[in-house]
């Protein structure tokens, strides 16, 4: 058993629990991924399996290295790669492949992805400073204010809360319960938001995978 998969964020809807309680879900699209690696301890110094991504359309103009590592395993070569840990009694081999049945309804996951990008922010909205007065003759509004450079300390202390690039992020966000599991469309609906914009890619993991010291 892997400990998660690769998945790609469709949206966010509203369902309805058995007592007509309205439940916000996030979709996603979870596999299928295929083995691409299986790496070893002494080989590699750590054990895990590379999983790529095969609902993603496959590269058009691979270069040779690129041929060379998918060549073994038979599988195209997928635009989205990345390691999962599994569990050291499950035998799994290059080219198999793991869809969203590997997830059940009612359990707790972990889910990666990369927040979306704001650009340039300033403070008010980056570090959720109140600001200065709107009125009556304010000409300090949305200023940080001081940072430090008068007589004491005389300069800027490391990381001091200024106006700078926001989001595009790496966030996980943690035990989100799984509402629903649709084998036949690979699809996973959890409760609540996951970070990301509408196509993102975002990564699955199971709640509480034993986790062994490499």
């Amino acid at each position: 058993m892997v400990e998660g998969l690769i998945g790609q964020k469709l949206g966010m809807t509203q369902i309805y629990d058995k007592d007509g309680n309205v439940i916000p879900v996030t979709i996603i699209k979870v596999g299928p991924c295929a083995v691409i690696q299986k790496k070893s301890k002494d080989k590699d110094g750590y054990e895990a399996v590379q999983l790529g991504f095969l609902e993603e359309k496959p590269l058009k103009r691979p270069n040779r290295p690129t041929q060379g590592h998918f060549k073994k395993s038979g599988l195209p070569p997928c635009r989205i790669i990345r390691e999962f840990r599994f569990s050291p009694e499950a035998e799994i081999k290059e080219g198999d492949k793991f869809y969203v049945d590997i997830f059940k309804e009612g359990e707790k996951v972990h889910i990666t992805g990369t927040t979306k990008g704001k650009g340039f922010q300033g403070v008010v909205k980056r570090w959720g400073f109140a600001g200065g007065p709107a009125s009556h003759g304010s000409m300090f509004h949305r200023r940080p204010g001081s940072i430090g450079a008068s007589s004491f300390p005389s300069h800027v202390w490391k990381g001091m809360r200024m106006g700078g690039h926001m989001g595009q992020d790496k966030l996980t966000v943690r035990n989100l319960v799984v509402v629903k599991v649709d084998r036949e469309n690979n699809v996973l609906l959890v409760k609540g938001a996951v970070p990301g914009p509408k196509g993102g890619y975002v990564l699955v993991r199971k709640n509480g995978f034993a986790r062994e010291k490499q």
